[in-house]
């Protein structure tokens, strides 16, 4: 199987939600789904909203990361997580 580089965007409840928090958590999550983070980027939205888009990869073998969605939706201060982008790794 190869492996997949997925792009979870997560959006928080509002400006002051403390988003290395959140970051640290998904991070967390990830690990235990059997994925490696690469990359967190912090994304302007509007009026000083910031998303967090966490960029990992897993073996495609895992499936769906909607059970990793669920449980990082869960997260307080969470508004919502979606998967912006998914790509197979080449090599």
């Amino acid at each position: 199987m190869a492996s997949v580089v997925i792009t979870l965007r997560v959006m928080p409840d509002t400006p002051e939600a403390d988003l290395h928090a959140i970051e640290k958590r998904v991070s967390e999550l990830v690990q235990e789904f059997g994925g490696s983070v690469g990359k967190v980027e912090h994304i302007p939205v509007a009026f000083g909203l910031k998303s967090l888009n966490v960029i990992f990869v897993m073996d495609e073998s895992l499936g769906s990361t909607e059970e990793l969605e669920k449980e990082a939706a869960a997260i307080p201060h969470v508004n919502s997580v979606e998967v912006t982008d998914v790509r197979r790794a080449i090599g």
